[in-house]
Formats: C-alpha cells, structure tokens, sequence
C-alpha cells in the first residue's frame, strides 16, 4: 500500500493549475511570479485557473523561484521603551500586511561600531531589507547601512550619514499644530512649559509655537520654562506661572506628562480648564499608550505607529529617496481646549 506520509490530499497544487490552464509547470510558475517573456492572455488564464481553484502558493517555494527571502530584518534600540514600542508594533504590522516576514534584533545603537552578532545573524539569513528602529532622534547614531547589501531603512532614529532614508515625527509641526489650535479658540496670551533645551524635540516644538505666534502677531508670555519630561515639573512649573502674576489664557506644553501636572495645579486652584486656561500636550499619552478610554487632554499625536508603517512600506519599495522624511502629527483635541 502506498504510502500518502508528508502529502495533503486536500491541497490544490500548482500542477493542478497548470493542468485546467493547459500550461506547463514551469509557465504556470512564471505566469504566477511575473516571470518574463508570458503572454497577458496565458498570464491571465493561469490566474484566473488559480482563483477559481483557490490555490495558495507555498510561501518558501515562492521565495526560492523569485529569488528573494521575503523576510526584512528589523533591528531596535531598547525596543520596550514607551516610544519605541508603537513605532516597531506599526513596523511589524505592515510588514505582515505586504506578506514580508520579520526578524527582530534588539542592539544598542549607539556604539555598534564593529560588526556585532546581531548584524552578523541578520546577514546570515539572507534577508531582503533592514528597517533600525530608534528611540528618538535625541542621539545620533553611526549609520550601519554599509554593512549591508540590502535596502536599510531608519526609523524614529538619526545617523551620521546624510544620504541614509530616515523617517522622523514632525516636531516642528506638533509645535505649530498644538499652537494654532489654542489660537483659533481665541486665546492670545499663551505660555509654554517644556523639558531640557538641550533636546532637539524641544527646540523643534518650541521652533514651531514660535512660528505660529508670529504669524498671528503674538508674543509668548513669560520666559519659556525649561525642565525635565515628568509630571513634577509640570507641577511645578505652572505653580511658578500662577505665583508670577503672569496674565496667560493658555499653556503649551512639550509633552503630556506636563500638560497633566499643568491641569492638576489648575483644578487645585480652581481655575476652570479651559474656560480660565486652555490646557495642549504632545504624545497622546491617554490615548495610545495609556488607552483606558478616559480623555483629559487636548493633545497632538505624533502617530508612531505609522510612522512604523512608512518605514516598513519603504524598505521594499522601488522608488526609495535618500535623506530625512517627517511623518505629519495630528491634533487630538480634548477636554482641556
């Protein structure tokens, strides 16, 4: 009795659709893979034979007859921290929609000077593109595209190389957003609390407000309010606004954390938010990484997870252009506007 061991009865295979399309094997093949020199009517005809017989290609066999792994490695920087993490979910997520597989490496970016062994794994595997995965733009990293054979796409990362393809969130937009809505609600007497002047997201935010303000003929109330990311300082920073008499309508703040400790000394006082001040963060905190369901904020939305996707749909793309590429935010408005 002959034995069936390691054979799917049920499986439609490609010889059954060469056989109702009345084509060879290899043709079938072709005609399936956009292989040259097949005419549109037998390409058409192997497809239609495939549909109608729902046959669905083995994955790897594909693989081999085009030549390509359809796997792109992604390498990540403290790929669980708070930011990073949306970036690389968007970057898989795409990934598994254009049927690409995806090799996860995590390496500190910072000083893979040499080849490291996870550079050398990711080689190794023959994959067809690279995506690194950052953790902001704060630090530059030395660019490993050289080290590869394959496309290298960066994300939510910057190098010392110029003509490498970064994506980045639009710092300087999420100023200019969060700034123009505060004024189309009518406020004119606008302060800004934010984090350290050294960071490159604080200038690029500031750099934005800033444009806004002189476009609507404003100036900013008070000195901007230089400090750390966390909610303390927000605290403390709008005590500080408060106690100096300043008369503001509305407080720009560089992040969620400080747009939080903002409204809490808000309602402390009893300052009606935003009836007495208008309140607008950065990083939709509440919404996408919290996601409780529960809104406080107006807040602008960096969109990480797209700019994963960006990445993603990048690395395999044809017409890849060098340099850096900004992601637009959008506005989240919310209870404290």
């Amino acid at each position: 009795m002959a034995s069936s061991q390691g054979k799917d009865p049920g499986r439609v295979r490609l010889s059954d659709v060469a056989a109702v399309a009345g084509v060879s094997l290899s043709t079938a093949s072709k005609a399936l893979n956009d292989g040259e020199r097949i005419s549109e009517e037998t390409v058409a005809r192997v497809r239609e034979a495939a549909e109608r017989l729902d046959f669905q290609p083995n994955a790897l066999a594909r693989s081999f007859a085009l030549g390509r792994s359809r796997t792109i490695g992604v390498l990540t920087h403290r790929a669980a921290s708070t930011f990073a993490g949306p970036v690389l979910i968007g970057v898989v997520l795409e990934l598994g929609t254009l049927q690409q597989a995806s090799l996860v490496y995590d390496e500190n970016l910072l000083v893979h000077r040499e080849i490291t062994s996870s550079i050398r794994e990711l080689r190794a595997r023959h994959i067809d593109g690279l995506i690194v995965v950052g953790d902001g733009h704060e630090h530059v990293s030395p660019s490993m595209s050289h080290l590869f054979t394959v496309p290298v796409t960066y994300v939510f990362a910057a190098t010392d190389r110029a003509e490498d393809i970064t994506y980045l969130p639009d710092n300087e937009m999420a100023g200019r957003l969060a700034t123009r809505h505060l004024i189309e609600r009518g406020r004119t007497r606008i302060a800004h609390i934010t984090s350290d002047p050294e960071s490159l997201a604080v200038r690029l935010r500031a750099r934005g407000m800033q444009h806004e303000l002189d476009e609507a003929g404003l100036q900013l109330v008070g000195p901007v309010r230089y400090g750390t990311w966390f909610q303390n300082w927000g605290v403390e920073a709008m005590t500080e606004l408060l106690d100096s008499g300043a008369d503001v309508d509305a407080v720009f703040c560089g992040n969620d954390h400080l747009a939080l400790g903002a409204l809490q000394v808000c309602e402390a006082r009893g300052l009606r938010v935003p009836d007495d001040i208008a309140i607008v963060g950065v990083d939709n905190w509440e919404g996408i990484i919290l996601d409780q369901g529960v809104r406080r904020l107006t807040t602008v939305d960096l969109r990480l997870q797209m700019l994963g996707r960006t990445a993603a749909a990048d690395v395999i793309a044809t017409n890849r252009v060098p340099g850096e590429h900004l992601v637009e935010p959008v506005l989240v408005p919310g209870p404290s506007s």
